[in-house]
């Protein structure tokens, strides 16, 4: 039996506003290196983001739509709006939950994030690749196999697990998500201990960055840097660990994140992994 339009229309505006609400939230907690409601950075602000938000969020929950057509529509929604590449990672990770949720009516499960990852085709990987050619996100060059400047002939899952290597992102598909199911489970963990939200996702974003190299930051400045800059991070992420107030971190975590933004380095796949957390635990409840 057909879906009623009106059914798909209001599940739709619901997943829109879980979106939202995962890139608003991601922005309220202090994220060093990265723009938030503390400090903007890289020539951006948080207004570009919220702008961004508010455009995209409508896009990639279009009914009916493949996962590469949402990617599509939200990145170019987003271009339109701020002229810059504010979240091609984050669209990348939530298209395919946002299908799957909408796939399901709403009963989101990882079950159904597999088969719509297994059920990625051809045309999504030239919708994604179209994309990113027009995000132009830094740093963005030649890569080999299934490179996106030019006409790819595999599926959006077989080109994410030739990226994986190199791209956490990539990764996620390859890997069912599982670096954001940790990271959900982990977010739990601090929300419930600080009773403090935007507490919790600077832990989960200083979790991310502390334990594996951002890859935006490799793609830009090289293995090295990302690495130098995961090791940076690491006694900050142990810091807030051990604290019962992590409100006392706060000057610190600000001056880490000016010496970062000094030196022009934005953990840009770390915050985009903790938006996809975010929208995880929305889209599970």
């Amino acid at each position: 039996m057909d879906r009623d339009p009106v059914d798909d229309s209001a599940l739709a505006l619901g997943l829109a506003a879980a979106f939202k609400y995962a890139c608003l939230a991601e922005l309220e907690a202090l994220k060093p290196g990265n723009v938030h409601i503390f400090a903007d950075g890289h020539g951006m602000t948080v207004q570009h983001f919220l702008r961004s938000a508010d455009v995209a969020a409508p896009a990639i929950c279009t009914p009916a739509a493949s996962v590469g057509q949402r990617i599509l529509l939200a990145t170019q929604a987003t271009i339109n709006e701020v002229g810059c590449n504010t979240n091609l990672g984050i669209l990348l990770l939530a298209a395919p939950m946002l299908q799957a949720a909408q796939q399901a009516g709403g009963q989101f499960g990882m079950a159904q994030l597999q088969a719509v990852l297994q059920g990625l085709t051809v045309a999504d990987a030239q919708a994604a690749y179209a994309a990113i050619r027009l995000a132009n996100p830094a740093g963005l060059g030649q890569s080999g196999q299934h490179d996106v400047h030019q006409d790819v002939q595999v599926s959006l899952l077989v080109a994410m697990q030739e990226a994986a290597v190199r791209d956490r992102i990539a990764w996620q598909y390859a890997h069912a998500y599982a670096d954001i199911v940790a990271a959900l489970d982990y977010y739990r963990q601090c929300q419930q201990r600080w009773q403090r939200p935007a507490w919790a996702v600077s832990a989960v974003y200083l979790r991310f960055l502390a334990t594996l190299a951002d890859s935006h930051v490799a793609r830009k400045y090289g293995a090295d840097r990302a690495e130098q800059l995961r090791a940076e991070a690491l006694p900050h992420w142990q810091a807030l660990e051990h604290s019962d107030n992590p409100k006392t971190l706060q000057g610190p975590l600000l001056a880490f994140d000016r010496a970062l933004k000094l030196r022009q380095l934005n953990p840009g796949t770390s915050a985009d992994l903790t938006v996809a957390t975010l929208l995880l635990g929305r889209l599970t409840g």
